[in-house]
């Protein structure tokens, strides 16, 4: 599966998951909307949740996240082409926001999202260029087996209703 990453360049180049990525050749950054695939679109804003139907139009046409720093992820960052989907509950493990939910860095929301496609290889060749990353996947071990073993958004919803009413 083609990963790929609209990248904003408005983070620390330090801390910054998707260009270590790319250095890797692991995911290929885009800069403008228009240069990007119309693939799945990992979006917060967006109204569907990411479940295992939306992997044949990923395979087909590429994963894409949006690499920018929270403060400027509002929705008007999210214009670009394809199925925009957001990710379900789940809980960072990167050093910035550990063990907070939602709070995932770009390599963190494109390794939950192949995971629950079922490339959880392709997820762990990602999260291994990061000390951390076996982490995000023993958090989340649980919550992403269970997406992954839903037929449908409406199925990704109801199990994330369970964590958020914990």
């Amino acid at each position: 599966m083609d990963v790929h990453v609209r990248y904003e360049g408005d983070d620390d180049p330090e801390k910054c998951t998707a260009r270590k990525l790319a250095r890797f050749d692991l995911v290929t950054l885009h800069r403008s909307d228009r240069a990007t695939p119309p693939g799945v679109v990992l979006n917060p804003h967006a109204e569907r949740a990411l479940s295992p139907a939306d992997a044949a139009i990923a395979r087909e046409n590429g994963l894409v996240a949006l690499d920018c720093s929270w403060e400027s992820a509002g929705e008007k960052r999210f214009s670009l082409d394809g199925d925009h989907r957001a990710l379900p509950y789940l809980v960072a493990a990167n050093p910035v926001n550990f063990g907070r939910p939602m709070q995932l860095t770009t390599v963190e929301a494109l390794a939950a999202a192949l995971v629950i496609f079922g490339e959880k290889p392709h997820a762990e060749r990602l999260l291994a260029k990061f000390t951390w990353g076996e982490t995000f996947l023993e958090l989340n071990e649980e919550p992403l087996d269970r997406y992954a073993a839903c037929a449908d958004s409406a199925e990704v919803v109801e199990i994330q209703s369970e964590y958020l009413d914990r």
